[in-house]
């Protein structure tokens, strides 16, 4: 509610006037204000898009998946060293592992212990050395080897994991034969989760028993 009051030379009218150009002016200014918001938060949004790694990996026409880009910007679970399933183990070349799986299914396994479609393992091999610059005990990772990829992907996959191996430079490669193949039934056998060996990643394998999501008959210890 406006009082109008009357001075010498000035009219309501002149106030009305007055009060019409101020009130139009607080607008303009707060419309810019908002549009300039608005277009701060967009370039914001847009980004953080184009900074966020890419998780999801592609395949060719032909069915061969390429090779993940990026994949060291994903989650790290945890790596090993010389390990095998095998009681007649070649141990003239002692390996390094590295593991790495996309954020947003690591987010998911937090959340319900299990791993959703599309998920994507990287495992990175690695030689050891014991001799260089200032080591004198243990062993470090040296040459790269090349990858093993796993990947979930139910309407891809009748057996819903497959599995992929890489050399130093291969771009892409065709998924191992035939679908149930050994790397496939030791990891469905033997796996604690799914088909992912959680029982060697100590973060993720409590998780899974708080969860109940550990498969039964799978040795742990």
């Amino acid at each position: 509610m406006f009082v109008l009051f009357y001075t010498r030379g000035y009219f309501p009218g002149m106030l009305v006037r007055k009060l019409g150009v101020n009130m139009t002016k607080r607008l303009s200014l707060l419309t810019a204000l908002s549009a300039l918001l608005v277009a701060t938060l967009g370039f914001a949004a847009t980004r953080g898009k184009s900074d966020t790694p890419p998780e999801i990996v592609q395949f060719t026409k032909d069915g061969r998946l390429v090779r993940p880009a990026d994949y060291r910007r994903w989650t790290y679970l945890s790596s090993g060293y010389g390990m095998s399933y095998s009681q007649k183990a070649d141990d003239s070349m002692q390996m390094f592992t590295n593991v790495f799986v996309n954020p947003t299914s690591y987010d998911y396994f937090l959340a319900h212990g299990t791993w959703p479609d599309k998920t994507v393992f990287v495992l990175e091999l690695y030689g050891s050395s014991s001799k260089g610059s200032i080591n004198l005990h243990g062993e470090y990772q040296n040459d790269f080897m090349g990858l093993d990829v796993e990947v979930k992907d139910e309407k891809r996959f009748p057996d819903r994991w497959a599995y992929f191996g890489f050399d130093t430079t291969e771009k892409d490669s065709a998924a191992n034969t035939p679908s149930q193949n050994n790397c496939w039934k030791c990891h469905d056998q033997n796996a604690a989760v799914e088909h992912s060996f959680v029982q060697f990643y100590p973060v993720l394998l409590q998780i899974a028993k708080e969860k109940g999501t550990i498969k039964q008959g799978v040795k742990l210890d």
